[in-house]
């Protein structure tokens, strides 16, 4: 595992699991909301995908399970790969509860089992803020193309690199030139949710913020062939640009 991976997992790993219940409630009550409303709980996620029962999904960087759930729900048979121990824990929980199975593969995503899950799956899907948490953004896409089928698809939202330059969405995130390699170190997303004795004692992040252009030649690079790439406004300010979707595909 690589020395920034063990950093961001310590901090991934530090209180999410109470965490989790405080902002999500128990795995029951958590688990009651999905049942109720699975695509309502995927939000504008499920505008990207074309059916649900039998796909086989990778959700990377997976976390509590918040959408991994809601896909098991709909019949889709998903696969979670996240690094925290704790976030593994609620989400087993909440799917235990939902009655429905999902499975959890706890690790660095970088080394993702090949043996086992190259060409495996008809999705790969992450969304929620994940490209920050790889230093080397063509290795990344070169993993997420190998776990796919032939005709297989990417569904990649993520934070819009316009949160280089500005906290559009409140995360109170460092900014910087839009154009900055820099790697640096930052408080992981739940920080800003604790009383300021505990937010100081959380371990950092490591954190490396891409272009847009940096994305989708990645992303090109690999060998995807690039569908759609769609903006999304920010939750704060809907005349800023918060968020983005790209969809591309393996080749035949």
């Amino acid at each position: 595992m690589k020395d920034y991976s063990i950093q961001n997992k310590k901090a991934w790993e530090y209180n999410a699991y109470d965490f989790w219940v405080k902002e999500d409630g128990s795995p029951a009550e958590r688990a009651q909301k999905d049942k109720e409303n699975p695509i309502g709980m995927l939000r504008k996620y499920a505008n990207y995908f074309d059916t649900y029962e039998g796909v086989r999904i990778a959700n990377i960087c997976g976390s509590c399970g918040k959408k991994a759930i809601p896909l098991a729900i709909l019949g889709a048979d998903v696969t979670v790969f996240d690094i925290s121990e704790d976030n593994k824990r609620y989400a087993l929980e909440v799917a235990d509860a939902a009655n429905v199975s999902i499975c959890y593969e706890v690790g660095d995503v970088l080394e993702i089992d090949k043996r086992k899950y190259e060409g495996y799956f008809d999705v790969v899907f992450m969304e929620g803020g994940v490209l920050h948490y790889f230093h080397d953004i063509d290795e990344f896409m070169q993993i997420m193309y190998s776990l796919l089928k032939k005709g297989g698809k990417i569904i990649c939202s993520d934070f819009h690199p316009f949160t280089k330059i500005s906290d559009a969405l409140g995360l109170e995130q460092a900014t910087m030139s839009y154009f900055s390699t820099d790697v640096f170190e930052g408080e992981m997303a739940h920080a800003r949710f604790y009383v300021e004795e505990i937010r100081s004692q959380m371990p950092k992040c490591s954190y490396r913020k891409y272009t847009i252009s940096e994305i989708i030649n990645a992303m090109i690079r690999c060998g995807f062939a690039l569908e759609r790439f769609d903006e999304h406004p920010a939750w704060t300010n809907p005349n800023f640009p918060g968020e983005f979707t790209a969809v591309a595909y393996k080749g035949m």
